[in-house]
């Protein structure tokens, strides 16, 4: 009798020697780089959440590069200059003074050569005056956007409509929850979601406008305001990059929704490798009632 947790222990160890573990099988993970350090949101209290998202989905190995603060000397942004290079995709949660002119053109070598981007709601009112940027987000607000910078684009009556009609890019009514509406049902992002799902407490951008080019709309929202469905997630290419934008995300209440934790997961994961391979959650959101996460 004393001989059998032995031999048990032997039957365990014997079949582990002819079954790898998993983690040796697993992909290497994705590195993520994130940059902020300006905003007119709390980034400080935003980038913490999207950091803990994207690991606790463990696909992805994040890093952050914290711009200097507004106002700072020319020597201040001298000594920034992130490593794109390094990272399969860059996550902007930043909002705020222009990059200098050497991290601006190693950004757009970087996306144009294959790297990945992911904008993430205000960073989407940066750089107006930074065309090849206004380029890779396909819409942005504010900033004195207008006519100038390109269409509005919205969805009505079924049809996705480029308005060139003058006026000012950008706005949003009170923050509220709402309802996202996948459009399409085959991308790698948006496949397996419902068609509908309840969003947590958030601003709903209207009247975004810009290049708009080579942008596939995945989903929108119903926009009180404009009486449209305004652009929820897009993709884009630039180049050889992968882009994936989100106008959702105002604060850390609407980042731990499930749903939006969700689309950004994949969406990092698309912009990065192409594919993706991360599940819908059980706690993904039905059309009635928001999944927040803590």
């Amino acid at each position: 009798m004393k001989q059998l947790p032995v031999l048990l222990v032997f039957s365990v160890a014997a079949l582990s020697a002819f079954n790898p573990a998993k983690a040796a099988d697993a992909p290497p993970k994705v590195r993520v780089l994130i940059v902020d350090g300006q905003n007119n949101h709390k980034w400080a209290a935003t980038t913490p959440v999207i950091t803990e998202a994207l690991q606790r989905s463990g696909r992805f190995e994040v890093s952050v590069s914290t711009s200097p603060a507004k106002g700072q000397p020319k020597e201040a942004w001298a000594d920034w200059n992130p490593k794109f290079e390094g990272f399969a995709v860059v996550l902007s949660n930043y909002n705020g003074e222009l990059w200098p002119e050497p991290v601006q053109k190693a950004f757009e070598q970087y996306v144009s050569k294959g790297g990945g981007f992911v904008c993430v709601h205000a960073a989407n009112n940066s750089f107006p005056e930074w065309l090849e940027y206004n380029r890779m987000i396909g819409l942005g607000g504010w900033g004195g956007r207008n006519e100038g910078n390109g269409p509005y684009l919205y969805r009505k009556d079924g049809a996705v409509v480029r308005d060139t009609a003058k006026g000012g890019g950008g706005g949003h009514g009170p923050q509220h929850e709402f309802t996202v509406e996948v459009l399409d049902k085959e991308h790698p992002i948006t496949k397996g979601l419902p068609t509908k799902w309840k969003h947590a407490t958030d601003e709903l951008y209207h009247a975004l406008r810009g290049p708009a080019e080579n942008l596939s709309l995945l989903g929108v929202a119903f926009s009180s305001a404009t009486q449209r469905e305004e652009p929820m997630l897009m993709t884009l290419s630039y180049g050889k990059g992968r882009v994936f934008h989100t106008p959702m995300g105002h604060s850390d209440v609407s980042m731990r929704c499930a749903g939006f934790q969700t689309v950004l997961e994949r969406g990092v994961e698309w912009a990065a490798t192409g594919a993706v391979t991360l599940p819908v959650p059980a706690d993904f959101p039905g059309t009635e009632e928001v999944s927040a996460r803590q």
